[in-house]
């Protein structure tokens, strides 16, 4: 990356852990790149992913020991018709076994992390701040009924889809919204995870214990 970005040609690490993709059913992706040799990170112990965790060993075994030298991105990933219609067909005449003996948010990761990330949530709505008064669709209830919306017809369609915005101009107000819609989508794919595992645990109950 140092010797490459003088140059223009930036460059990054992409991250794949091809075990627990398989068995969380989804890619565990994430992206870095290196601070510059002669930064200096003016908040203490923030790891790379933007988390402060104060206790050394525990940076160390989640970040190794060169966690003050990088930083996450933002990472997103679409699947095109063809793929999905291939996962379709796996899922529906393969896979369904796995699903149905296997519970994700019974694990012990999935159960650690719940309270992070709700927290990280809320951290993110409550830094939001909506701009003049009267409502409209700039309101979190707003952006979260949008942010429903635009993941649902996701995944009938597989496009993506704008949440309902207020309309009103400005970049800076852009921007407000983005980040609100953001959050809102974090809010709405805990609530689906939760929504989606209990109806799998009361299936199995009515299906095993008949």
């Amino acid at each position: 990356q140092r010797s490459e970005d003088p140059h223009g040609n930036p460059f990054l690490a992409i991250v794949l852990d091809p075990l627990r993709s398989l068995v969380k059913g989804n890619p565990e992706l994430k992206a870095f790149r290196a601070y510059p040799p002669e930064w200096t990170n003016p908040i203490a112990n923030q790891c790379p992913d933007g988390s402060i965790i104060n206790e050394e060993k525990l940076r160390l075994e989640k970040f190794g020991s060169c966690w003050p030298s990088y930083y996450e991105l933002d990472v997103e990933y679409y699947m095109s018709g063809g793929a999905r219609n291939v996962l379709a067909n796996l899922t529906q005449n393969f896979l369904w076994m796995r699903t149905l003996g296997s519970t994700p948010m019974c694990e012990t990761e999935a159960r650690s992390m719940y309270p992070d990330r709700v927290e990280k949530v809320a951290e993110r709505l409550a830094r939001y701040q909506p701009s003049g008064g009267g409502g409209g669709g700039g309101d979190v209830p707003s952006a979260l009924i949008g942010a429903s919306s635009r993941m649902a017809g996701g995944a009938r369609s597989g496009a993506p889809k704008s949440a309902a915005g207020d309309g009103k101009p400005g970049d800076m107000k852009d921007d407000e919204d983005s980040e609100l819609t953001k959050a809102c989508q974090a809010v709405v794919e805990i609530a689906t995870e939760k929504l989606v595992g209990n109806i799998g645990q009361l299936s199995k109950k009515e299906l095993f214990t008949a």
